[in-house]
């Protein structure tokens, strides 16, 4: 379908249908800037047949029919940078800089702590607060993979899950080739669940070394997987690498080869022009993570010059650890303000744009692009309900304005992933909060022991 066309006047498949959600506004992001008012999305066998005007679906077989006439439907949010399992973590060493944060708290939590059932209950902690904001996809990188698959699929969202590589041993794997190993083999295990895909994730380059990024780009170029990495996330990365190799990390891994289409760069704060100019030729992509870049006194990552350079650019949480709101709404608000004041320019990163990033250009970075990110015939239905007739967000005169600027996770009321309701009237369909909320009491109390 070309970007700007309408979606299709009638449905390609005969009725019946499974669900019908008649809403008052959809935002569909394609074709761009255009809400459609009193439209209903067809789903049938988890995917999007048409959307249409309501009356028009009067006469259809329909099994079941969801009245959302105070509501504006759109994709559901990409969180394209997470650690989700680190909710766990969520305010455990705040106001404190990044090494510090790392080297004196978090490290050795995580030595200590962390284990398969630490990373399961605190991926679907993670998992149940992103469903709740409208989140229905998140690019995560974090020890025991498996588990987070695990939790995923038990909240019935979908997850990136990457394949971690460090260059020093932890619990979860002795060296570089043993997190690769443990990697690969549970992409083999889970290639048919749908709602999950991998990504290579190579730490940083402060924590791999040149052999291990030779090996996961070998890896990746012959499965055809994206590279997820943190870089240029603070200045001193940068000095710390001129001094150890003679050069910035992004060009180094340039060198390397590991700048590519496949490429999600995270953070990409401290860049200068040679490192835009490199993004931008490779056609690599950035997760930008603005409350984290914030909170740990990052910096200001130049958005507004990636975007006028071509880059694609999603949004990001990182973790509960380091934000601590796995808050996508709150992330695509700052992504747009921010890039304004940085740039000097009010037009920076208009609100279509943001959640564009927080939506499609997610989906983009991730190759997902062509199963979710917009709402269009023969994508999957991954579809969030906002009610925007509170107090708050009235009156409204522009609604996509409204959604990016007014509207916070709070007003997200239903989320369907794959055809399937996750989040109905505000509550969870799929995790037992009570259970769920006893575990982490558990936790609580075991790394604040730790702590103290």
């Amino acid at each position: 379908m070309h970007p700007d066309a309408l979606p299709p006047a009638h449905p390609k498949a005969s009725p019946p249908f499974d669900l019908a959600l008649d809403a008052a506004m959809v935002l569909p992001i394609r074709p761009a800037n255009r809400v459609l008012a009193r439209h209903t999305v067809l789903v049938h066998a988890g995917k999007i047949e048409a959307i249409l005007p309501t009356v028009d679906t009067d006469h259809y077989d329909i099994r079941e029919r969801v009245d959302l006439s105070r509501h504006l439907l759109m994709p559901g949010l990409v969180n394209l940078h997470t650690h989700a399992a680190m909710a766990l973590m969520r305010g455990l060493a705040d106001d404190l800089p990044l090494t510090r944060w790392l080297e004196d708290h978090i490290w050795p939590t995580e030595s200590a702590h962390v284990s398969a059932r630490f990373v399961e209950d605190g991926t679907l902690l993670a998992c149940a607060e992103m469903l709740r904001g409208g989140v229905t996809c998140f690019n995560d990188m974090y020890f025991y993979p498996e588990a987070s698959a695990r939790a995923a699929l038990q909240a019935g969202m979908r997850a990136s899950l990457g394949m971690i590589a460090l260059d020093f041993p932890t619990p979860y794997a002795t060296d570089s080739q043993d997190y690769l190993n443990k990697g690969l083999a549970l992409r083999d295990g889970l290639r048919g669940e749908s709602l999950l895909s991998f990504c290579f994730a190579p730490h940083a380059p402060y924590t791999v070394g040149d052999d291990t990024f030779g090996r996961v780009l070998n890896y990746a170029r012959e499965l055809e997987t994206p590279i997820h990495i943190h870089l240029h996330e603070t200045a001193q990365e940068i000095i710390d690498s001129e001094a150890a190799f003679g050069m910035r990390p992004l060009a180094r891994l340039d060198r390397l080869g590991l700048i590519g289409a496949d490429t999600i760069a995270v953070h990409a704060v401290h860049l200068d022009d040679r490192d835009v100019d490199t993004l931008a030729r490779r056609g690599a992509h950035v997760a930008h993570c603005p409350s984290s870049n914030l909170k740990l006194a990052s910096g200001f990552a130049p958005i507004a010059r990636l975007v006028a350079a071509g880059i694609n650019v999603g949004i990001g949480t990182d973790s509960a650890a380091s934000n601590n709101r796995l808050d996508l709404f709150t992330e695509l608000r700052l992504a747009s303000l921010l890039a304004k004041a940085v740039s000097g320019a009010a037009e920076a990163v208009p609100a279509f744009a943001a959640l564009e990033m927080a939506t499609l250009r997610g989906a983009c970075a991730l190759g997902l692009d062509n199963r979710i990110g917009t709402l269009e015939p023969g994508k999957s239905a991954d579809i969030i309900a906002l009610d925007l007739s509170a107090l708050e967000l009235s009156p409204c005169y522009d609604p996509i304005s409204q959604v990016t600027y007014a509207a916070g996770r709070e007003h997200v009321t239903d989320v369907w992933v794959a055809g399937e309701r996750r989040v109905a009237d505000r509550a969870l369909t799929s995790v037992d909060t009570v259970s769920l909320l006893a575990r982490v009491g558990e936790w609580r109390s075991r790394l604040q022991r730790n702590a103290d």
